[in-house]
């Protein structure tokens, strides 16, 4: 049986260490779907493993690599297009890697002749011993050596520095070729001279149309000779029963995987819908390269269709998500299976648009790529654009008001709305919003814009919706694994000796990490931009549009400035976010108490608004050292007005840090009783019994006595009475009576037992102290009211008196003879 369970055990624990490593493969886009991107990183890995070079070649090379990046540098000053830069850049790339693995094959030689010193030792005080004249010789021409070697370096290394700022300078010329392509005004989509293009092309472009179309021909021409017809024909059909039927098998089979491996818990929900996602993509992939084989096996690739063919990979495969996963998360075969909440109908309704709009980009996209490749005239480029930002706008557009008019009919019906976050809403009316603005766009005449919206919208909702899905199957790993119900979960228990509640918190911290690591990630993708841009340069081309010179004369920076406007956006919704998280899942699963909560959340709101607020001066540009001004402004301010505010702030932090009160506690301060319910920044706020709020400074909690009632191990409450009695009282008759009251009472306890003491002797009369416990001090005062009330009643039946009834909270009832001397 043990065997068993550790069978099924390790076969969850491997299923899900298969699922995990997922989250990288797919977080936004795969490496692999974006050719070259690592290719000189591994050839440089390859190549730092050769054997070291001479010097002499080394020197030779570094020559070599000069007059290389002085030609470049040359042909930078006359690029006027995008195609020119990346060449540019891509060569720049390839002459740093050239140095890299040049430096990798000296320093072997340089350890090696340092290796050869450490030997010989440093050189002696005299040269008196025989044949150390022939060691010194060798260990001058060593140290020559090495010098000559270091100098080699140096040079590796100030060439290395000029290359990489070469590379940023492209990407310089990059975002402002991009600016003045976004300011750029041309003809709207209802004007004719937008549409000339289609219809006549200018003589210059057909020339270069026609010559890429020879190079297309050439390429096809190989393949389809009548000996290797057959084979391209049988491959075109491997291509397309790959993309259609391979991915419905793939999906089977991941299905079938995740429905019979995986436990019966939420994570078989996002395991299907990342199958899903998966299984279009790996089709797509695999489709692709079976492609390439049915057209260009024949034929080494010229530049150009090598460029066309990297554009074509990255374009399908990113259509390819995007049709993956609207079949993911739309799951119209199988609502229960669904991950988001979304009425069936609307799905129903949504279905077909993911696929429409992957197939439109594919389509309109290439044919920018190839607009770009042949480098055609400025309007063939912007038609190309419109018709690529026409299609998404429309597609998408489409889409919402689809969806609206569902939800509108299902509201009519009768039928309950989905229920979604305000976040959601946001998105919702945020898309709707770029959808307008790029129409508008595209009617007047920025066509540039249009598209720059248009393709940052879609990069949008890939990452939303690829994050999304990680998010909920990061949160399903994490609660399956560590479930105490599941084979995993009790395996752990029993291997590591932990229980439920540990189990509970390595989940929640878990999962919480994994969350906080997808959702940085996420921000980073979209602040960086999809479509090798950012919002900032936007902002930037508008800004120049209406008036750029002047407010780059009052220093005014609308990249900063922008920047900082959605870092702090940003860091607002995650700083709530991890808020929310810290108090509704990881503190409870800790099992901290609501006063500790809501003093550690109070610490880190504070914190994390400071460390927002600095990260929002520095996007901003603002030095430190120039904020001294600032800084000898607050200095006056508090010496003068602000010292309180500081002062209950800097009392805010130690009464959070040390926790002499804390949020719940029962204090008394000034005479005044109450509980504390939150402890702000500058004050604190005691709700009292009459259930008003009384607001005191933080700095009198520290500076004045304050009694803590419920501070301590013990939450138990003390009900003590004082009676005093005439000196002919039988005091033990009156200790048994009073003894008798307190046990009689339901809210005092059995255990401490109530004690009576003789605390005074005076002429007056004898003082007794009775005393009893309460499960609680807030109903301390409510049990000495009943208390006296009990008392009172035996008293008079007993007879017995009060000495000194001034001093008493009660009224003495007269002697039986007193009332009928009265009468």
């Amino acid at each position: 049986m043990a065997l068993k369970r550790l069978s099924a055990f390790a076969r969850q624990l491997a299923l899900i260490a298969l699922v995990s490593p997922l989250l990288s493969l797919f977080s936004i886009a795969p490496a692999w779907a974006f050719p070259g991107t690592g290719s000189a990183t591994s050839a440089s890995a390859v190549d730092a493993a050769t054997a070291p070079i001479s010097l002499s070649d080394a020197l030779a090379q570094l020559k070599q690599m000069q007059f290389k990046q002085d030609s470049i540098k040359q042909q930078t000053s006359t690029a006027t297009n995008s195609k020119d830069l990346d060449a540019l850049a891509a060569a720049t790339q390839q002459l740093s890697a050239d140095v890299d693995k040049l430096r990798s094959q000296l320093v072997p030689l340089r350890t090696q002749v340092q290796a050869q010193l450490d030997v010989l030792g440093p050189a002696p005080a005299s040269d008196v011993t025989p044949g150390t004249h022939a060691v010194a010789r060798q260990r001058d021409s060593l140290t020559a050596r090495k010098d000559q070697i270091d100098a080699v370096l140096k040079m590796a290394d100030d060439q290395k520095s000029n290359l990489d700022i070469l590379t940023a300078q492209f990407a310089k010329l990059h975002r402002g070729l991009l600016k003045n392509q976004l300011a750029l005004r041309s003809s709207g989509i209802f004007s004719a001279q937008f549409w000339v293009p289609l219809l006549h092309r200018s003589p210059e472009d057909g020339q270069r149309l026609d010559a890429f179309d020879a190079q297309v021909r050439d390429m096809l021409r190989p393949v389809w000779t009548p000996g290797q017809r057959a084979l391209t024909v049988l491959l075109l059909g491997a291509t397309l029963a790959i993309w259609l039927g391979g991915r419905k098998l793939v999906q089977r089979g991941l299905t079938w995987v995740c429905l019979h491996w995986l436990p019966a818990t939420r994570l078989r929900r996002s395991a299907l819908a990342l199958s899903t996602a998966i299984a279009t993509l790996l089709a797509t992939g695999i489709a692709l390269q079976v492609f390439y084989l049915a057209v260009a096996r024949h034929f080494e690739l010229t530049p150009a269709l090598s460029d066309l063919w990297d554009e074509l990979t990255k374009l399908t495969l990113t259509c390819a998500l995007i049709s993956g996963l609207g079949r993911a998360l739309l799951c119209t075969h199988h609502p229960s299976w669904r991950l988001p909440s979304l009425a069936d109908p609307v799905a129903r309704a949504l279905r077909p648009f993911p696929s429409t709009l992957a197939a439109l980009l594919l389509v309109s996209g290439t044919v920018e790529a190839i607009n770009r490749i042949v480098d055609t005239s400025l309007s063939v480029t912007l038609l190309g654009r419109g018709i690529v930002s026409l299609v998404t706008a429309l597609t998408i557009g489409a889409a919402l008001l689809r969806a609206n008019r569902v939800r509108s009919a299902l509201a009519a019906a009768g039928e309950a709305p989905e229920s979604h976050s305000t976040v959601a809403g946001l998105i919702h009316a945020g898309t709707a919003l770029a959808i307008i603005v790029s129409l508008i766009a595209l009617v007047i005449g920025y066509i540039t814009v249009a598209r720059f919206i248009t393709y940052e919208l879609v990069w949008f909702e890939i990452v939303l919706c690829s994050i999304y899905v990680l998010t909920q199957l990061n949160r399903d790993i994490c609660a399956s694994l560590f479930s105490a119900h599941l084979a995993t979960g009790k395996q752990l228990k029993n291997l590591l000796g932990l229980d439920d509640k540990h189990l509970e918190q390595v989940q929640t911290v878990l999962s919480g990490i994994g969350t906080s690591l997808l959702m940085l990630l996420a921000v980073v993708a979209l602040l960086t931009g999809g479509f090798g841009t950012t919002p900032a340069d936007l902002i930037n081309s508008f800004i120049g549009i209406i008036g750029g010179q002047r407010l780059k004369s009052l220093n005014i920076m609308p990249e900063r400035i922008t920047n900082a406007v959605i870092g702090l956006a940003v860091g607002i919704y995650l700083l709530r976010s991890v808020r929310r998280w810290l108090d509704k899942e990881f503190m409870p699963a800790l099992g901290m108490d609501s006063g500790m909560r809501m003093s550690l959340i109070t610490l880190f709101t504070n914190v994390g608004y400071v460390l927002l607020v600095l990260m929002t001066l520095s996007l901003l540009g603002v030095r430190w050292d120039s904020l001294a001004w600032i800084v000898s402004a607050l200095s006056v301010g508090i010496g003068f007005g602000l010292q309180e505010i500081v002062k209950n702030f800097v009392s805010g932090l130690i009464l959070l840090t040390e926790r002499p009160v804390k949020v719940g506690d029962m204090i008394s301060i000034a005479g005044v009783e109450g509980d504390i319910r939150r402890i702000n920044v500058r004050a604190t706020e005691i709700q009292l019994p009459d259930r008003s709020t009384m607001i005191v400074p933080n700095s009198q909690l520290i500076s004045q006595n304050v009694r803590n009632v419920t501070m301590g191990d013990s939450t138990q409450g003390v009900a003590t009475l004082v009676l005093t009695f005439p000196l002919d009282t039988d005091p033990e008759q009156v200790r048994d009576l009073l003894l008798d009251v307190y046990r009689e009472h339901p809210a005092v306890l059995e255990t401490p037992a109530p004690s009576v003491t003789f605390s005074q002797l005076t002429p007056d009369g004898i003082t007794l102290s009775v005393t009893g416990y309460v499960g609680s001090p807030r109903i301390a005062t409510s049990t000495k009211s009943d208390l006296l009330f009990a008392i009172l009643k035996q008293l008079r039946a007993a007879g017995i008196t009060l000495s000194n009834p001034r001093t008493l909270l009660v009224q003495n009832v007269p002697m039986k003879n007193d009332a009928s001397h009265n009468a």
